[in-house]
């Protein structure tokens, strides 16, 4: 296991992140890391994503820094330039995934079905993002679409429709490495400001993973 994948493994939860003000990336950041989860997936869904990753590279390097929703050559490019040390897709882009793998890039695509994880498995991926995944069908499909693949070894960071009442369901699993979590700081909570809720919302989540271990 590397140094990344270890690191996602030690904390269990990525904060997954669409950040639209620079003011407001720092103060997130330390929210994060006070609460108990010094790292972030910052989600190429807003047009500072590049440039948030950069200032918390310079600014906070202690933090594991991701970009999620890398859904072209470019924003990989983005990705890698600014400092990020991991990237997530939402789904299975053949292309961008050998770009990665040139790049010697941590790279977590998407993915919903055998097919998909069986192409990703054929270029060396073991590490997959499961999304969507309470919309899918949630901790029994993922156990259902694994359960073939044990034996290779791989692991889900489960996405989409994650929270606090559900988080313990997955983390239960041996396949998954760690879920990702947009409800520890809603785009509302970070637009008002509210870096209390977000820290206190993550010490909750730490919690729970640490009752689970």
């Amino acid at each position: 296991m590397g140094i990344i994948e270890a690191k996602i493994k030690e904390h269990k939860i990525i904060p997954v992140i669409a950040i639209e003000k620079m003011d407001d990336v720092l103060p997130l950041a330390d929210s994060l890391t006070e609460g108990g989860l010094p790292l972030i997936e910052i989600t190429f869904r807003t047009k500072i994503a590049p440039e948030a990753i950069k200032l918390l590279q310079k600014e906070r390097p202690e933090m594991l820094i991701g970009a999620g929703t890398v859904l072209t050559n470019d924003e990989l490019e983005l990705a890698i330039d600014n400092g990020a040390a991991f990237g997530v897709a939402p789904g299975f882009n053949p292309k961008i995934v050998e770009e990665a793998l040139k790049n010697n890039f941590f790279f977590m695509p998407g993915i919903l079905t055998p097919s998909d994880l069986e192409a990703a498995l054929s270029m060396g991926i073991n590490v997959f993002k499961f999304f969507p995944a309470e919309a899918a069908g949630g901790v029994t499909y993922l156990k259902s679409l694994s359960a073939p693949y044990t034996h290779k070894n791989i692991q889900f960071i489960p996405t989409g429709g994650i929270n606090i009442k559900n988080l313990k369901d997955y983390l239960n699993l041996d396949e998954v490495l760690a879920v990702g979590g947009t409800w520890l700081a809603k785009k509302a909570e970070i637009e008002s400001g509210l870096w209390e809720m977000i820290l206190e919302k993550c010490q909750t989540a730490k919690s729970l993973v640490s009752l689970n271990n």
